[in-house]
């Protein structure tokens, strides 16, 4: 492995910790400064800090199942780990690096209130919208997300992302 890849790996598990060292903090404010208290208004009408326990996913979904999340979790992160490593350390890849680590810290951070607490707290809601009630690691996930599926769609060709597939090996041999 070479030292740029190698540098590219510390930078992403920097990262990592960084970003989910602030979403526990955000998440910490909230239950010292929302919990057992009413929605405190940033915009009125539109957006409020509103203290919730999620033990679902999201929107609620699939309430107590807190095995599975934490096993979902572990399959996305082995899955991130894998393709941050065979990634090709070009200056092309930069964008999904940082894509790719926010998702990972998002999953790590919602993982880590599921095993501490056995739910998720959430806090942050749009009122205008009713949109469901979401915290700093669901904005990793969904914007990097959402960022990921464009750029997989329309910037990168399947040759770029060749890096990922199980043939590549035995395509090097048969050559």
């Amino acid at each position: 492995m070479s030292l740029k890849k190698k540098l590219y790996l510390l930078m992403d598990l920097i990262g990592i910790i960084v970003l989910v060292l602030f979403d526990q903090y955000t998440k910490n404010l909230a239950v010292v400064h929302l919990k057992d208290k009413p929605a405190f208004n940033i915009i009125n009408g539109v957006l409020e800090l509103n203290y919730l326990e999620n033990k679902g996913a999201a929107f609620g979904m699939l309430q107590n199942q807190k095995a599975f999340f934490i096993f979902v979790a572990f399959v996305i992160l082995g899955v991130i780990g894998y393709v941050l490593y065979k990634m090709p350390d070009d200056k092309k890849y930069r964008i999904l690096h940082a894509l790719l680590s926010l998702i990972a810290a998002g999953a790590i951070g919602n993982m880590i209130d599921r095993i501490r607490l056995d739910y998720v707290v959430d806090f942050i809601y749009f009122v205008l919208i009713n949109f469901p009630i979401f915290n700093v690691a669901d904005i990793y996930v969904s914007l990097s997300t959402a960022a990921l599926v464009i750029l997989l769609l329309f910037y990168y060709k399947e040759s770029d992302l060749s890096f990922i597939s199980f043939k590549q090996k035995r395509y090097r041999e048969l050559k």
